[in-house]
């Protein structure tokens, strides 16, 4: 197959600092879009890819999967989108396309999904390379439409951490008499807050710090609640129908399962890895509570997700950086040092 040679900005290994290398991109195919890329998000995800520290990273890393563009080019058999339209990217550009799951907009559930970094281009026989690059080229079905009126760098976020908040938030049903809390004050957090707001909820943050407070009261958020304040903890005891945990590190989840109404669910969507100290069974006995887990959206649930935005307005709160800054935005990724999430201008790739 016919390949480009382009710009991009990744890692040969997992103790190098990421770089400016060349990446090879398929050329169109019939249900191909070409797309060149106005905006990256940096997403936790993409740090420990690049660091090799889930174990499977395979080199070179090019990583990013919270993309906006504007298109390039289109295949023949595309219908959907035309050269110069604006479009999105998020975690997932291939999968089966036949099990139940894929049948039934799930693509992030099929057993031979393809992320957008990392994965296996089946077209090259070669890794999957993501957004931190001048383009890339992607089946039409994992293609999004970016409604108009939002802010296009406060967008990309939206492709990753919005929609793995938003489908839990969908799953369960989350509404207008729904009583919702948010573990966590943080990329996933901070997008929780503003999409459970939007949909009509009651929303409470729980923190461990009282710095948190008023952010969150700005992102929507009608209480905090200090996690370490016992007192604080004990009034809130029984009352959520939902809680979406977003902490990306081990942590103990016990403390808020007795804050959970009866049929309540904790949903574990920042996390991976085994839960320290176990799950304690009798709060969730006694009064029929779950803890469930949740990965990102299927693209019918994605592009419900952007409309929604599109017509609330809603974008994340970010910061937006050269490609040159990376490594320097990884390390302050580390200290929570970002409010919310880092965006960067992929025209500084071309400088």
């Amino acid at each position: 197959m016919d390949t480009t040679s382009i710009k991009a900005f990744g890692t040969e290994a997992a103790d190098a600092a990421l770089g400016e290398m060349g990446i090879q991109r398929r050329k169109v195919t019939d249900k191909d879009v070409e797309i060149d890329i106005l905006y990256c998000g940096v997403c936790h995800s993409d740090l420990h890819f690049a660091r090799n520290d889930w174990g499977f990273s395979v080199y070179p890393v090019v990583p990013g999967h919270e993309i906006v563009g504007k298109v390039k080019s289109v295949g023949e058999g595309v219908n959907k989108y035309k050269a110069g339209d604006i479009v999105a990217v998020g975690c997932l550009v291939d999968s089966c396309r036949s099990c139940s799951n894929c049948n039934n907009d799930l693509e992030q559930y099929c057993p031979e999904w393809v992320g957008t970094y990392g994965g296996h281009d089946k077209h090259l026989d070669l890794p999957t390379y993501g957004g931190y690059s001048e383009s890339i080229v992607v089946d039409e079905h994992f293609v999004l439409s970016v409604p108009e009126n939002l802010d296009l760098a406060g967008v990309a976020p939206v492709l990753c951490a919005g929609i793995t908040t938003w489908s839990p938030l969908r799953h369960w049903n989350v509404g207008k008499d729904s009583k919702v809390a948010v573990v966590g004050l943080g990329g996933l957090g901070h997008m929780a807050i503003k999409l459970a707001d939007a949909l009509g909820a009651h929303v409470t943050l729980f923190s461990r710090s009282k710095n948190k407070i008023q952010d969150a009261k700005d992102l929507g958020a009608d209480a905090v609640v200090i996690s370490t304040n016992e007192d604080e903890m004990a009034a809130v005891q029984g009352q959520f129908d939902v809680i979406i945990d977003t902490v990306p590190y081990v942590h103990d989840v016990n403390p808020y399962i007795g804050t959970l109404n009866t049929n309540g669910t904790l949903v574990l969507v920042g996390y991976l890895g085994p839960l320290d100290p176990m799950l304690n069974t009798v709060p969730m006995i006694m009064g029929r509570k779950k803890v469930a887990g949740s990965l990102i959206g299927g693209i019918a649930e994605t592009q419900e997700l952007l409309d929604f935005c599109g017509k609330h307005n809603i974008t994340s709160n970010i910061e937006v950086i050269n490609i040159q800054d990376i490594n320097t935005a990884y390390e302050r990724m580390l200290k929570s040092d970002v409010h919310y999430r880092f965006v960067i201008d992929m025209a500084s790739l071309k400088s």
